[in-house]
């Protein structure tokens, strides 16, 4: 049974619409017309308890949108969403219960305060008991590596340490499902390293669902195995990743490392040479003359050695958002 239902999800914003010039101003200002902007439009997905899948899109594309619709922040304009059982815009206490939202942009913690204060209010509003709350915070900070920084005031932590301290807020209360809006944001990479494997092995605990959007594709790669391509409101592609490279990569890369130097002119006969450094030849082949091309290097040229790999999968999902259609 799936924990996350979105059934033809959709939400339109009315925008008034002004004409230049004074006279437009004054129309404006007595008699307003509005047009509507479709932020999602009939978005389709289920996810089942205790996946982990990315959500991705440009800037613009409706992806911060659908998760307040599936945290009960907004409204939607239409169709079915269910969380965990609820209907996310009745914010039942029981539903807030079940699901936490981490965006990395947004903090909880009081700037001033100590982590270990806000994390004190965070367990009387979910009514967790004293002794529970110690034994979570302390399992959340040996997983986190938060030692001895909860009780400095939030304004003295790195910023990696300050995200740590937000997630440990969010997950105090132990919820079923994860909806993260960029929690590596603006992270160094050993920062972003520690928070993806901190999500992997809270997952793999508890099993958690998470729902995950991040500019940074290492955090995709690193957590998630299906992904959702969410463009200009519309969902373009749901699958695994793996099978979005395999469908939408249109070339290989093949490293090669010759015995000897040869003429640019000479290695073009094989594919579109990239780049050539001495006896190294980075080539691009367009995928269904991979077989061929990799028996002709390896028939004609002295090979010592040769690698294939799949293009950056930044690339590829930037060539599915460029040609908007899948």
């Amino acid at each position: 049974m799936s924990i996350i239902i979105a059934e033809n999800l959709s939400k339109s914003y009315p925008v008034a619409v002004k004409e230049p010039g004074i006279k437009g101003t004054i129309t404006h200002f007595f008699r307003r017309t509005y047009r509507s902007i479709k932020a999602v439009q009939d978005v389709t997905f289920e996810i089942a308890p205790g996946e982990v899948v990315g959500f991705l899109g440009p800037n613009g594309a409706g992806k911060t949108t659908t998760l307040k619709m599936l945290t009960g922040l907004i409204y939607p304009t239409s169709g079915v969403v269910r969380v965990a059982g609820h209907i996310p815009f009745k914010r039942q206490e029981a539903f807030l219960q079940k699901i936490t939202l981490v965006m990395g942009q947004k903090q909880q913690l009081l700037w001033d305060l100590p982590a270990l204060d806000s994390l004190k209010i965070n367990a009387a509003v979910y009514n967790i008991s004293d002794k529970e709350f110690h034994r979570r915070v302390g399992e959340l900070t040996e997983m986190l590596s938060l030692e001895g920084k909860l009780n400095q005031p939030v304004r003295k932590l790195s910023l990696g340490e300050r995200m740590k301290a937000e997630l440990l807020a969010a997950l105090l209360h132990r919820p079923q499902v994860l909806f993260l809006d960029e929690p590596t944001l603006g992270l160094d990479v050993n920062a972003q390293v520690a928070v993806r494997d901190f999500l992997r092995e809270y997952n793999q605990r508890y099993q958690a669902t998470v729902l995950l959007t991040s500019h940074y594709m290492a955090d995709i790669t690193a957590l998630c195995q299906r992904v959702l391509l969410i463009h200009q409101g519309k969902l373009m592609y749901d699958g695994s990743l793996d099978g979005l490279l395999e469908r939408f990569a249109p070339y290989r890369e093949i490293y090669v490392e010759l015995a000897q130097p040869l003429s640019m002119e000479t290695l073009k006969l094989y594919g579109d040479v990239q780049l050539l450094e001495g006896r190294a030849v980075h080539f691009i082949v367009k995928q269904d003359l991979l077989t061929r091309t990799v028996s002709q290097i390896l028939a004609n040229l002295e090979v010592i050695d040769l690698t294939v790999t799949e293009p950056p999968v930044e690339d590829v999902i930037a060539r599915v958002f460029q040609a908007g259609v899948v």
